[in-house]
């Protein structure tokens, strides 16, 4: 892959701001009055685009999986997760698609947005269900136009460079490649939707970035109240609480620990109660967002132990001025590559332990697939939605810190749908990028739509959660 152009080097002779900690007022950037819904005939011509791409690759028939883990392909195509079982999509050239589903979400199925032709495969239910009503898998493929000599291609949930490989249960591809037999291809086609560059689902629609928006508001707001309502004495299952979970399906499970439990980061709160001067992260995601943040259960440095007092100056402080950095680099047309290299060269020695991509595509799913990466010259587009995810590991008493946000690119036109279409959602977006310029210092391109209610915002001693870092002033 060719290297990517480096970032925009600052004007010669000026200096790059220095982050500081500060008293700042976070606004109330106003929350939704309802979700917005993605409109059936959207998911319909979602299934359209597929099939040209199909085309295109010369598939006579698509294979959806899907089970409660990994469901967001299916979701977008028709609207239907399945629940506890697992479920199947076969799309054909034209016509309904064919879904087979498990003895539990049958009836579920019949309900999504999207018509599509039902067919009960009870191999998908639960162990020991009842397994008497349906007919054998070979049949039912057989029936939805699966032939010998076909060519499959099977989307899952991740793509490999191998295209035979697959993570789609064996009993489902054994039997693809014995209808197809040898004449035929089954082929892993999951880049289709994921594509880091050009997949369907990395681009959204109007609509579904004002869903997108919407979850946002859910988990920043929720980890607003917690940040302005925790206290030491608390478990950690009361701490959880203040998230007021609003019901919506999770992305990921709810992660909160504090103390020596912390350090692993991705655990679920338990009922160990939280001490004066322990580190502690939480991050909450549902289906379109998750925020986290991360610091001390202190009011200032003094309370931490002798060796890591500079924790702002050593960990905090470059690392804010690296994700400002980031922030500003983003627009439509960006390489993904540059925004790798600002976090390389601000963040590369090993005391960061950065390691992960910084920052990634999100949709349903908190991870879809990323264009960020050494060297990527995969052009950010309009429509994307991005989850600032830039995570230092540092595995000493500095512990971590920790800005996980979600944002999306939009050109003009775009920005113009989204705000006659979702006023109210603009009005937010307005709001948030006014505060990121004014209070935070850090300044967006106008493509930049920020997501999140707690933009940026970082406060590293959490007792004291006004104090947060900035480059204003």
């Amino acid at each position: 892959m060719a290297k990517a152009p480096r970032a925009k080097a600052r004007p010669a002779g000026e200096r790059p701001a220095t982050a500081r900690l500060a008293e700042l007022s976070l606004p109330d950037f106003g929350m939704p009055d309802a979700q917005p819904e993605i409109p059936a005939a959207l998911y319909a011509d979602r299934v359209e685009r597929l099939r040209e791409r199909a085309e295109e690759r010369h598939y006579n028939r698509l294979v959806v999986y899907a089970d409660r883990e990994h469901s967001a392909n299916l979701a977008y195509l028709t609207g239907f997760d399945p629940r506890f079982e697992e479920a199947l999509l076969v799309l054909g050239p034209d016509g309904p698609p064919t879904i087979l589903a498990g003895n539990e979400c049958y009836g579920l199925a019949g309900a999504a947005p999207l018509p599509m032709r039902r067919e009960l495969f009870q191999e998908l239910s639960l162990p020991s269900q009842p397994r008497d009503r349906s007919r054998p898998l070979v049949e039912i493929l057989r029936g939805a136009g699966i032939a010998r000599g076909g060519r499959v291609g099977v989307i899952g949930w991740k793509p490999h460079a191998d295209r035979s490989a697959m993570d789609v249960p064996a009993f489902i591809v054994d039997e693809l490649r014995r209808t197809t037999g040898p004449a035929g291809a089954v082929e892993n086609a999951t880049d289709l939707l994921v594509d880091a560059g050009n997949g369907l689902r990395v681009i959204n629609e109007v609509d579904q970035l004002a869903v997108l928006e919407y979850s946002a508001c859910q988990t920043s707001q929720g980890v607003r109240r917690l940040l302005s309502g925790l206290r030491p004495g608390m478990s950690e299952r009361e701490a959880v609480r203040l998230l007021d979970w609003n019901g919506m399906p999770l992305s990921c499970h709810l992660m909160l620990s504090s103390g020596p439990r912390s350090s692993f980061g991705l655990l679920s709160p338990g009922d160990r109660r939280i001490e004066r001067g322990d580190p502690f992260t939480v991050a909450f995601g549902v289906w379109g967002a998750l925020n986290c943040r991360a610091g001390f259960v202190v009011e200032d440095p003094g309370e931490l132990p002798a060796g890591i007092r500079d924790y702002v100056d050593r960990l905090v402080g470059p690392y804010f001025e690296a994700v400002a950095e980031w922030y500003g680099a983003l627009r439509v047309g960006q390489a993904g590559g540059v925004l790798q290299e600002i976090i390389d060269r601000r963040l590369a020695d090993p005391f960061f332990g950065i390691f992960l991509n910084p920052g990634h595509q999100i949709h349903l799913d908190e991870w879809v697939n990323s264009p960020v990466a050494p060297g990527s010259t995969i052009e950010l587009r309009s429509g994307m939605a991005l989850q600032v995810d830039i995570i230092p590991a540092t595995g000493t008493p500095y512990f971590t810190t920790n800005i996980e946000d979600g944002v999306a690119l939009a050109d003009a036109s775009l920005r113009a749908a989204l705000a006659s279409a979702y006023p109210d959602a603009w009005a937010r977006i307005q709001g948030r990028r006014r505060f990121m310029n004014d209070a935070l210092g850090i300044e967006l391109h106008p493509d930049v739509l920020p997501f999140s209610n707690i933009p940026a915002f970082l406060p590293p001693f959490l007792l004291r959660p006004e104090r947060a870092m900035t480059l204003a002033g």
